[in-house]
């Protein structure tokens, strides 16, 4: 197989032998890749994989057709339809996963538009509704509202009777989320407690769905007692200063999670949830594949490119012929 490996921080295409499953595995042939920032941290020699997992081959999202089986799969077949999340290697021609954590593609979704999905969604929903508790009716803010998983955030929350609010320091790249429903909008700029009190009737976001940090004092100021910020991300930095005081008195909750470093028990709950609840959204059309750029799979440099460029609200997708 052809594969993208990672020589001196710097992708370079290699051609290597096709892995082979474990007993409780499956090989899939790759068809679209999903391109995620944490590609690029990779490459970076920022992000490393987790243990047990090459860090020679960067890429966490694929969509493709199971292509062998090992000998105690019973869910997967040759030739199904497959998509989902790994722990690394997703950027090559053929890449392994647990038969369980695997996701069944939603009818009518193409390949391509699979790959937009596994990534952004699982982890939106997680944030906002496994870690955050959302409910039906409370007010929530994706912070920001401009990438795969603000996208597919906002998605989730008018979808299940949420209402979120999105965040970016450019107005103008909300215009994709504004396309799927976004309820309100606020600025970047040292205003968002008050923004988001005016927005709540005082009453503040339930949930704050967090992928840049670190300056929190003005963001809890418009979270409602006990409410939830989940962090996802430090785009932003990595240290901040919080004022305890005002986290106590409102009895606030402060989480922070990761999708690629849990185990696979947690990655093989995650994905029965997204068979149970979120693929028939997708199959009766009430949720959508996210916007997306593809490139082909030897075009992969050229993906990583455009994402560092941040022009684009949506998803990269590298296709594999």
């Amino acid at each position: 197989m052809r594969a993208w490996c990672i020589e001196d921080k710097q992708l370079q295409l290699h051609t290597l032998e096709d892995p082979q499953p474990g007993p409780e595995e499956i090989r899939v042939q790759v068809k679209a890749i999903g391109v995620n920032r944490a590609d690029l941290l990779q490459i970076q020699g920022r992000y490393p994989a987790p243990p047990g997992t090459s860090s020679r081959i960067p890429g966490l999202e694929y969509a493709g057709v199971v292509s062998a089986v090992g000998k105690r799969v019973q869910q997967r077949k040759v030739g199904d339809a497959v998509m989902g999340l790994v722990p690394g290697c997703a950027y090559a021609e053929q890449v392994i996963s647990h038969e369980r954590e695997t996701l069944t593609i939603p009818q009518g979704i193409t390949f391509v538009h699979a790959a937009t999905l596994p990534e952004a969604f699982l982890t939106a929903y997680r944030a906002l509704f496994l870690e955050g508790g959302l409910q039906p009716g409370q007010w929530c803010l994706i912070r920001p509202a401009t990438a795969g998983v603000g996208l597919a955030a906002t998605q989730l929350a008018i979808t299940l009777g949420a209402r979120p609010i999105g965040t970016s320091r450019e107005p103008s790249k909300l215009a994709a989320a504004n396309d799927l429903g976004l309820v309100a909008q606020v600025r970047e700029d040292g205003t968002l407690t008050a923004q988001l009190n005016a927005i709540t009737g005082e009453e503040g976001v339930a949930v704050i769905l967090d992928m840049v940090g670190p300056d929190w004092n003005d963001l809890l100021g418009g979270l409602r007692a006990e409410g939830t910020l989940v962090n996802i991300g430090v785009l932003g930095g990595l240290s901040t200063e919080l004022n305890l005081g005002a986290l106590l008195m409102k009895r606030q909750t402060l989480k922070s999670m990761t999708m690629r470093s849990q185990p696979l028990e947690s990655r093989i709950r995650l994905a029965q949830i997204f068979n149970d609840r979120l693929a028939p959204l997708f199959a009766n059309g009430r949720l959508r594949p996210l916007p997306l750029e593809t490139f082909s799979f030897e075009n992969a440099i050229k993906a990583h490119q455009h994402m560092a460029s941040n022009n684009f609200s949506g998803k990269r997708v590298i296709v594999v012929e």
